[in-house]
């Protein structure tokens, strides 16, 4: 399969979930389900402007940074979800969790892994293009993020309290993601002004 191909899957997939997710999250009050659909959403607006990138890229007269801007923009809009999530966890924390529904939240979150897990195998091996990496990080975070949800509603399920558990987790799935957010858009920043073509001399 084309790296176009990958990128349109892996897009149509998260699209899916984006639905599923935000419609679950508002029906069982969840913030892990909700952060997830949130970051879901910005996972496929991301890959939607790497798919762009890549083929302006490719044209004739195409942008040779295109993949490196939008690498940028994915992680810059990812580290944005992660800090609007911390903000709403700290107040739910602070406040009180309202009463999560645990049955739909184990659902959901699981279906959510394991779609995102069929994503990243679809990625493939994107070493050295940092254009990929974003959409491998946005994914592989994702999994990682559906997994600890799914774990919190089970804790719920099963206690029939413990609500907070489920702000605690979006937390903390917040600052692990916004923390690899920023080291990407580190080496996106340090591979840009590589990239950067040199000033012209004027003739003495």
């Amino acid at each position: 399969m084309t790296q176009d191909g990958r990128l349109g899957l892996v897009l149509a997939i998260n699209l899916a979930m984006v639905v599923s997710l935000l419609l679950v999250g508002l029906l069982a009050h969840s913030l892990g389900v909700l952060a997830s659909g949130a970051d879901y959403l910005g996972d496929a607006l991301g890959t939607g402007l790497s798919l762009v990138a890549l083929r302006l890229s490719r044209r004739r007269h195409g942008h040779r940074r295109a993949t490196s801007y939008a690498a940028l923009a994915n992680s810059s809009f990812l580290l944005l979800v992660t800090l609007a999530v911390v903000v709403e966890a700290i107040r739910r924390l602070s406040t009180g969790a309202p009463a999560i529904h645990g049955v739909p939240v184990v659902i959901v979150s699981a279906v959510a892994a394991i779609a995102m897990i069929a994503c990243a195998f679809i990625l493939g091996d994107v070493e050295g293009d940092l254009n990929m990496e974003s959409v491998m990080l946005d994914t592989v975070a994702d999994a990682a993020a559906a997994i600890g949800v799914a774990l919190s509603g089970a804790v719920i399920l099963l206690t029939h309290g413990l609500y907070w558990l489920d702000s605690l987790v979006a937390l903390v799935i917040a600052v692990v993601v916004g923390y690899h957010a920023v080291r990407l858009m580190r080496r996106v920043l340090v591979d840009l002004r590589e990239k950067r073509p040199a000033p012209r001399r004027t003739p003495a």
